[in-house]
């Protein structure tokens, strides 16, 4: 039994790791307790575009777990400092068409990007999770991609887990303006992506061998992991069930039922 604690900095994955819905997971707020109590850094790494890092921080808050807006990390504000940071590389400055909810409109404003909604002035098409996507806006999202605009997708997650179900999450909808554009996705910014993890690593200001990534998806949070060499564990309460990882030639270093099992287990060991 490995020792959890090994580790300096812990990544948690939310949708699906801490909470579905509005239910916290079990034995996640004992964890995340055990581990602050322990000097332990924490952040949550979320691949959502429907909701800001304040509203994700008031969420926790809502279910008992404190964190600071500094300790969320989403597809959507680190696509926000993408584009930032694309601003200073060349003379033409992006004009961003959204697809995608208000949140991810938000942190894109945010961090200064010029948003637009007309297809021949776009440079760039980003796509999120957008729950009112429909014919229109399929449409003027191919009409700025095949005028040239660079089709990004805020990350590549197919759906996303609700209480009982699971809802079409960004990929459907880059799937639907690829198809109709004849175009190809140019980058993806969320889990599992270097830029994300490059990002990511500089906030933690932690090396990648001293941190563990908790998810409960093989394809965004465990690959994340194993792509960066960044250690992971896997929580069967989301997406990735135990019978699915048959498929998987490389296994996550952990893999647990829940949370409870992670804090159950480094309490044999204390």
């Amino acid at each position: 039994m490995q020792d959890v604690l090994a580790y300096e900095t812990y990544f948690f994955d939310l949708d699906g790791t801490i909470f579905i819905g509005d239910l916290l997971l079990p034995g996640v707020r004992q964890t995340l307790k055990y581990l602050r109590e322990h000097g332990k850094q924490v952040l949550f790494l979320s691949n959502t575009t429907i909701r800001t890092r304040e509203e994700c921080r008031n969420r926790l808050t809502l279910m008992g777990i404190e964190v600071r807006t500094e300790e969320v990390v989403t597809a959507a504000s680190v696509s926000a400092v993408y584009f930032r940071e694309m601003q200073g590389m060349n003379n033409r400055k992006p004009q961003v068409m959204v697809i995608g909810e208000q949140a991810l409109k938000y942190e894109m404003a945010c961090g200064g990007t010029a948003l637009t909604d007309e297809p021949m002035e776009a440079t760039h098409v980003l796509v999120g999770m957008d729950r009112n996507f429909d014919y229109e806006k399929l449409h003027r999202a191919m009409k700025a991609v095949r005028a040239g605009a660079y089709l990004i997708a805020a990350n590549p997650d197919p759906n996303c887990p609700v209480v009982g179900d699971l809802l079409p999450d960004t990929w459907a909808m880059v799937k639907a303006i690829e198809a109709a554009s004849c175009g190809t996705v140019q980058e993806i910014i969320g889990k599992p992506s270097a830029y994300y993890a490059e990002k990511v690593l500089e906030q933690s200001g932690t090396r990648r061998e001293n941190c563990l990534m908790v998810g409960d998806r093989m394809d965004t949070d465990i690959l994340f992991g194993l792509s960066h060499g960044i250690s992971t564990a896997l929580v069967l309460t989301g997406v990735t069930a135990r019978e699915d990882l048959e498929q998987y030639s490389t296994l996550p270093d952990h893999i647990w039922t829940s949370m409870s099992e992670m804090l159950q287990n480094q309490l044999r060991l204390s």
